[in-house]
């Protein structure tokens, strides 16, 4: 049975830490990916990982600051969010990448960046 489940989001201050996680049954042999939707704004891809877990992406404003990783035989993927800002707040998911493959999304996980 094919699904996702993301979990690790919460509140959290500017310059802190989150890591997210994701079980991604069913989806070994595809590339990846963590998307993210802020209020009002469409969803859009944060980072993604082939499906090997040797070739990663990030776009430019978390280059640096996210890691994304995953352990196949776990079915797990990770996003380590370091150096978080406000900007970042949004709701995140985990996909495969494109994200058209799996036909599902989870219900995503709440990440707040606040003082």
């Amino acid at each position: 049975q094919v699904q996702l489940v993301e979990s690790g989001g919460g509140l959290v201050q500017p310059g802190g830490s989150l890591n997210l996680s994701c079980s991604f049954s069913g989806f070994t042999r595809f590339d990846m990916g963590w998307f993210r939707q802020a209020p009002g704004k469409e969803r859009v891809l944060v980072a993604s990982i082939a499906w090997h877990g040797e070739t990663t992406w990030y776009t430019g404003s978390v280059k640096g600051r996210f890691i994304i990783s995953r352990d196949n035989a776990q079915e797990t993927l990770s996003l380590q969010m370091n150096s978080l800002k406000p900007e970042d707040t949004a709701v995140y998911y985990c996909n495969t990448y494109p994200s058209s493959t799996s036909g599902i999304w989870g219900q995503g996980t709440q990440v707040t960046v606040s003082s």
